[in-house]
């Protein structure tokens, strides 16, 4: 007999490759995939990172409790970081969630719906005495099929005070190269030509292993794969980005000239209450030296407004930062308190209204530099590879540069997969906008590198 299954996904790319390899093994056994009115087993994976997550989950997993009761499905199966930091209790407060199951045992997940589906309830949480049970499935079937997501490591030892991902996805355990090798390489076999690799800390891949393997090895060995495009890389850690990254990143072509870098604060008194495990002036050496070595790099980062403790004087050392940085984009939050980490019990809270007004002030400064180096790419040809529809639509197609600048140009389907030349014409904080200059020879960029 064969069951139907829908899947919502919420949070991080990592989060997006655990939702493929599932929906790969479903339909490997022979499963549909549907909408959620029709499925029998809705699986939904999840992101603990801030409490405004795990609401939208809480407020999904509500909407079925009627259906459920009514007609017995679908059942729930919640899946990966929330499911870890909430356990039992989604069962108990909610009937329709007849599976929960911990990031590290996603690989139990196809056998545990199918017993949810004999009436059963599943929780495997990481806490288990078990060895890790991942799901060894390349996911073939993907929600795009021309870039795709590899996670190389699994978990976190930095327990930066305000960060819950060590509780939820455990201490860091490193994947074996040679896995990854062939699942990329089984990835470009069936079409795609870029690849990201993840983790909580790629930097600190290979650290576990004795032979002294490292993140740099993997990257040249990945990059050297035939047929692959691009290969790109999130998130690293300031604490472990070494030189030997940068080397790499300046020698192989195909890896994509764009970093994220985390600050998360320009205050060395908030990084250290963070445990980032660096200073303001480490970071920025870390900056120069990636400029230096790969000139046209594009560099994004993260930060954190209202930590417990951030002085007006604190504050305004983030604002002097990011004036002097000049990042690409800054990906930022108000700090979020998250039950069981250190942060979260600090004295000094911020009140919601003061961290509301910094991520103001931070958006308005940053939005401004992103303005300002967008708008210098205006008039210059950058090579696009185009992998979905805009998400506004209008008839627009979406690609993104080797430095990960997200390009919008007039267009139908059949140029998604495709290598363009284009021209920028107008440019905003998260955009540009482009006319087509030429198609390029997918030869000729394997040969020379992007």
């Amino acid at each position: 007999m064969s069951f139907s299954f829908a899947i919502n996904i919420y949070g991080c790319q990592m989060n997006q490759y655990d939702g493929d390899r599932l929906r790969t093994a479903l339909t490997f056994r022979g499963w549909k995939e549907t909408d959620t009115s029709q499925a029998d087993v809705v699986i939904i994976v999840t992101c603990s990172i801030r409490e405004k997550a795990e609401q939208k989950v809480l407020s999904e997993i509500g909407r079925y409790k009627k259906a459920f009761g009514v007609k017995g499905k679908p059942i729930l199966a919640v899946i990966g970081c929330m499911a870890q930091n909430m356990g039992v209790e989604l069962i108990r407060r909610f009937p329709q969630v007849r599976v929960v199951v911990g990031p590290r045992h996603i690989g139990l997940v196809p056998d545990a719906l199918e017993k949810a589906l004999r009436n059963k309830v599943v929780v495997y949480l990481d806490e288990d005495p078990r060895e890790m049970v991942d799901l060894k499935v390349t996911p073939i079937i993907r929600s795009n099929p021309f870039k795709a997501f590899v996670t190389i490591a699994h978990g976190c030892d930095n327990f930066c005070t305000y960060c819950i991902v060590p509780y939820v996805r455990g201490r860091f355990v490193s994947r074996r190269p040679d896995e990854i090798l062939e699942e990329v390489s089984e990835l470009v076999e069936d079409g795609i030509l870029e690849v990201t690799l993840l983790g909580q800390n790629v930097d600190s891949y290979g650290k576990d292993f004795c032979k002294g393997y490292r993140f740099s090895d993997l990257l040249r060995d990945v990059s050297r794969i035939p047929g692959l495009l691009r290969v790109r890389f999130t998130t690293s850690h300031p604490r472990d980005f070494t030189d030997d990254v940068i080397e790499v990143m300046a020698e192989e072509q195909k890896i994509c000239p764009a970093v994220n870098l985390p600050i998360q604060s320009g205050s060395d008194k908030i990084l250290k209450k963070m445990n980032r495990g660096y200073t303001v002036k480490g970071y920025e050496g870390i900056i120069r030296r990636l400029r230096n070595a790969i000139p046209d790099i594009s560099i994004t980062s993260d930060l954190i407004a209202g930590f417990p403790g951030e002085t007006e004087e604190d504050f305004v050392d983030t604002l002097n930062m990011l004036e002097r940085m000049q990042f690409d984009l800054v990906h930022t939050a108000s700090y979020s308190p998250r039950e069981g980490t250190p942060a979260a019990v600090m004295p000094d809270q911020i009140s919601q209204e003061e961290k509301k007004r910094r991520l103001a002030i931070v958006n308005e400064l940053q939005d401004a530099i992103s303005f300002k180096k967008n708008l210098d790419l205006v008039g210059k040809v950058v090579e696009v590879l185009f992998d979905d529809l805009a998400p506004k639509g209008g008839g627009l197609l979406q690609g993104r540069t080797p430095t990960d600048k997200v390009v919008l140009v007039p267009g139908d389907e059949t140029m998604l997969g495709k290598l363009y030349e284009v021209r920028i014409t107008e440019a905003s904080n998260w955009y540009l906008y482009g006319e087509l200059v030429s198609l390029r020879d997918f030869n000729d960029v394997l040969e020379v590198g992007l």
